[in-house]
């Protein structure tokens, strides 16, 4: 891996989703509706959390933290793609390449790490439910949220200097509709071997530190609720933790196509139908699964409509 400074004068062209005139308006249409339910949805999530002060605990505190970073995320790259798929092609320099692939990244490592926290969390207030609200008190869960978006913050500035150090060579054509760093990567000019060893190690290390733990949360939770041999704690249990797995399952499997196992063979399009899951789809469920079941955000949510027709009473 050489050092060699940044050619600002390259451009990246992405190959985009479709060649199709038509494909690309149903696709800009389908994906524009999926980004305003996904903001309108992440966004609302924040707002009931801290109107309501039966949502002030370290579950929801740590939701809202998700919902803020997923906002982050899909502003990083869905703008980009709809403006793309309305003038027909994609063409970046190499600093908004650059720019785009951090903030991506950046969200994509705090939201793998959050999971990771949310997973404790779950663990504590099940199997320890006494000295949870000592053991996750405010100051704690501030901690812990901050460590996940520094480590987010600084995991994106290290992965897009090791890829943007190597030279590339005049106009690039990317095999994707985002500058993907395994994508970029391969157009480097010089051999990236080096460069690829430490982004997996980075990968498997953001995917399966976190994993490690929620599986570990998870696996100790049903123990500790099958010891006790109580079934409507097991059942409250698993309507909690269920939806939380959910999102994991999605987000790390989908993840660990692109960055962990990106070297299997595999049929062309595929990588990019696995970032359509994580990048645009995933957003949009977390907000519905967090909430579907959950009887808490529903009372929040049926106090919230019942305070807005009062005041519109009182206005007529």
């Amino acid at each position: 891996m050489g050092t060699h400074n940044f050619n600002i004068s390259t451009d990246f062209i992405l190959e985009g989703l479709s060649n199709d005139h038509q494909t690309q308006i149903l696709l800009f249409v389908v994906i524009l509706l999926v980004y305003i339910f996904t903001l309108v949805g992440n966004a609302g999530i924040i707002l009931l959390v801290q109107t309501d002060s039966q949502l002030h605990t370290p579950m929801y505190f740590f939701l809202t933290q998700l919902s803020s970073v997923e906002i982050c995320y899909v502003n990083s790259t869905i703008p980009q793609i709809l403006a793309h798929l309305l003038v027909g092609h994609a063409e970046l320099s190499l600093i908004r390449c650059a720019l785009q692939m951090y903030t991506a990244l950046a969200m994509a490592t705090a939201e793998a790490l959050l999971l990771g926290v949310m997973a404790y969390d779950r663990y504590l207030a099940i199997c320890h439910p006494f000295v949870y609200i000592t053991a996750m008190g405010r100051r704690y869960q501030v901690q812990l949220a901050s460590a996940c978006w520094i480590s987010g913050l600084c995991g994106g500035v290290i992965c897009v200097s090791l890829t943007f150090s190597h030279p590339f060579c005049g106009p690039c054509c990317v095999k994707h509709f985002i500058c993907e760093m395994p994508m970029v990567l391969k157009l480097a000019c010089d051999d990236s071997h080096i460069t690829e060893i430490l982004i997996f190690v980075f990968a498997a290390i953001v995917v399966l530190c976190p994993v490690s733990v929620i599986l570990t949360s998870y696996g100790l939770i049903l123990l500790s609720l099958f010891q006790k041999q109580s079934v409507s704690a097991l059942r409250k249990a698993f309507s909690t933790c269920s939806s939380h797995l959910a999102v994991v399952t999605m987000f790390y499997g989908s993840a660990t196509f692109v960055y962990i196992a990106p070297r299997i063979s595999a049929a062309p399009g595929d990588d990019k139908q696995a970032a359509v899951f994580y990048l645009v789809v995933t957003p949009l469920l977390n907000p519905i699964i967090y909430t579907l079941r959950n009887k808490d955000v529903h009372a929040a949510m049926a106090k919230v409509l019942r305070k807005w027709r009062f005041q519109r009473k009182d206005e007529c």
